[in-house]
């Protein structure tokens, strides 16, 4: 499943947004679809489908349990995610404590992002894109660069890039 787009929403007094139609849709069912929603990175809070988050703890099954960044990631990231059903409207309800982490206001964002969506303070969202969006053509060349092509001409002639490997969402 590969989610993508940029939805806006408003939050309801009891902290509920609509789930896009789209993305209902796109996971098979218009309600009864679980999620589960976690801290996210840039202040934004990471929603996965429950396969995507399935996978995300696989992944951190195979990795070193004695690794403090592990361990540290691993408490952050779970002790906080919480399991959201849609409700019969299409509907998702944020939990208080990830509200205020994320420092969502009355309107969102949610933006689709290969295999999760990110929900976004309306307002920090402008900021983030208007500050990277001048970066686009920058930031697509250093995360599609493959560090194992180069020569080593590339190197002595200064043209060395430091790459920082994408984290696994």
């Amino acid at each position: 499943m590969l989610l993508t787009g940029t939805f806006v929403r408003n939050l309801d007094e009891k902290q509920r947004f609509s789930v896009p139609r789209s993305i209902r849709q796109s996971l098979g069912d218009s309600s009864g679809s679980v999620f589960y929603l976690a801290p996210g990175t840039d202040g934004s809070l990471a929603l996965y489908p429950e396969a995507s988050f399935s996978a995300i703890a696989e992944q951190m099954a195979q990795a070193s349990a004695t690794g403090p960044d592990v361990r540290a990631f691993s408490r952050l990231f779970f002790a906080q995610a919480r399991r959201l059903e849609v409700d019969r409207q299409g509907r998702l309800r944020v939990p208080a404590e990830l509200a205020a982490l994320a420092s969502l206001g009355k309107e969102i964002v949610m933006i689709g992002v290969r295999d999760h969506l990110e929900l976004w303070d309306h307002s920090r969202w402008e900021d983030y894109l208007s500050q990277e969006q001048l970066r686009y053509d920058e930031i697509a060349d250093r995360a599609f660069d493959d560090p194992t092509s180069r020569t080593p001409s590339h190197e002595q002639a200064g043209d060395h890039k430091t790459v920082t490997p994408l984290r696994p969402r």
